[in-house]
C-alpha cells in the first residue's frame, strides 16, 4: 500500500477541520475549539474551522502549515508543523478577527497562560498528527514524520516539541515510537476542571 505525502492546499480545508476536531477532543466529547467557539452542532464549529484554516494571518491551524497523507487518491491523515515566532497567539486572534468572531475567549487564554508550556522560538511544533479511522498501523503518521522532520532540517530546526493530554497513553506511546521522549508535565486544576483530563505533558525529539 502507497502512502503519498503532500501539502495542504485551500481546497483541503473541509478535511484539515475534520483533523483538528478529531485531534482537539482526542477522544474527548468536549476539546479546546468547542471552547473557543462557543457552538453546540459540530457543523457549525467545524465551519469556524474551515474558514480559520484559509485566513490571510498565518495561524497555527492555517493549511500551509499541513502535510496530508494519502492512499489510492483518498486523504488519511495530517500533521501539522508551525513556527512559534510566526503562528503566535496574536497572530490567532487576528485571525478570528478575520473571520468576523467575535465571542469571548477568555476561558481559552485563561488555560493558555496557566496550563500551557513557554514556546521556543528555536523550535518547530508538531499538532494535529491524526489518521482516519481504519487506517492505524499502516505507517501514515511515520511518513507524515518522516517529510515533516525533513523539510524542518532544511529550514534549520533541530528539535521538534508537541503537546498531549496527560493520560493519553496511546498519543504518547505513538509519538515515542516516533523518536519523541516526555520532557515535562503540568498538571492543571483549571484543565482538568474545562476538559476532564489532569493537565499537558510536552514531548519533545532531536534530529
Amino acid at each position: 500500500m502507497s502512502i503519498g505525502i503532500s501539502k495542504a492546499s485551500k481546497e483541503d480545508a473541509g478535511f484539515l477541520a475534520q483533523m483538528i476536531l478529531q485531534s482537539s477532543r482526542a477522544e474527548k466529547k468536549f476539546g479546546i475549539y468547542d471552547l473557543v467557539f462557543g457552538v453546540k452542532k459540530d457543523e457549525e464549529l467545524l465551519k469556524y474551522l474551515e474558514r480559520l484554516i484559509v485566513t490571510d494571518t498565518k495561524n497555527h491551524c492555517h493549511y500551509s502549515n499541513f502535510l496530508i497523507a494519502n492512499i489510492d487518491s483518498k486523504q488519511v491523515g495530517t500533521l501539522c508543523s508551525y513556527e512559534p515566532r510566526i503562528s503566535t497567539h496574536d497572530a490567532f486572534k487576528r485571525s478570528l478577527q478575520e473571520i468576523g468572531f467575535e465571542g469571548d475567549i477568555s476561558e481559552y487564554e485563561d488555560i493558555l497562560n496557566v496550563c500551557n508550556f513557554a514556546q521556543n522560538n528555536r523550535t518547530l511544533i508538531f499538532d494535529f498528527m491524526e489518521e482516519l479511522e481504519g487506517f492505524v498501523d499502516v505507517g501514515i503518521l511515520k511518513a507524515l514524520m518522516q517529510k515533516s522532520l525533513l523539510t524542518a532540517r532544511l529550514k534549520g530546526y533541530r528539535i521538534a516539541q508537541t503537546i498531549v493530554e496527560i493520560g493519553s497513553l496511546e498519543t504518547i506511546l505513538l509519538y515515542k515510537k516516533l523518536g519523541f521522549r516526555e520532557v515535562k508535565q503540568k498538571e492543571c486544576d483549571l484543565y482538568k476542571e474545562k476538559f476532564g483530563r489532569m493537565g499537558l505533558a510536552l514531548l519533545e525529539i532531536e534530529f
